[in-house]
């Protein structure tokens, strides 16, 4: 079992920036990928940012959508991965959401956390 806990979130203006961070615990040894996704109100959860093999920092995943406005990245040490958001739009306003998927053995699993609120507005 693997839990993740995030954080980070709040309100910003348009333009400003924010890290989000998740925290894994349990057992974190067999996670595989971690990402970031969002969900908009009214709207389907989407994918931020993914770090595929993350122990080994393998390779890294944006959506064209996030415009390069979105920097994903890991302590090890911390069993942690971070979400860094630069030149928010009020579009971005979402519950930001942590996902540690464990491929291999498989069938795949995925775990969540609870999200974290981003207001991106004036």
């Amino acid at each position: 079992q693997v839990q993740l806990v995030e954080s980070g979130g709040g309100l910003v203006q348009p333009g400003g920036s924010l890290r989000l961070s998740c925290a894994a615990s349990g057992t974190t040894f067999s996670i595989n990928d971690m990402a970031w996704y969002r969900q908009a109100a009214g709207k389907q959860r989407e994918l931020v940012a993914v770090m595929v093999n993350w122990a080994t920092l393998g390779s890294i995943y944006y959506p064209d959508s996030m415009e390069g406005r979105f920097t994903i990245s890991r302590d090890n040490a911390k069993n942690t991965v971070y979400l860094q958001m630069n030149t928010l739009k009020p579009e971005d306003t979402a519950v930001y959401y942590c996902n540690a998927r464990i491929r291999i053995p498989g069938p795949e699993r995925n775990y969540w956390g609870q999200g974290t609120q981003v207001t991106v507005s004036s």
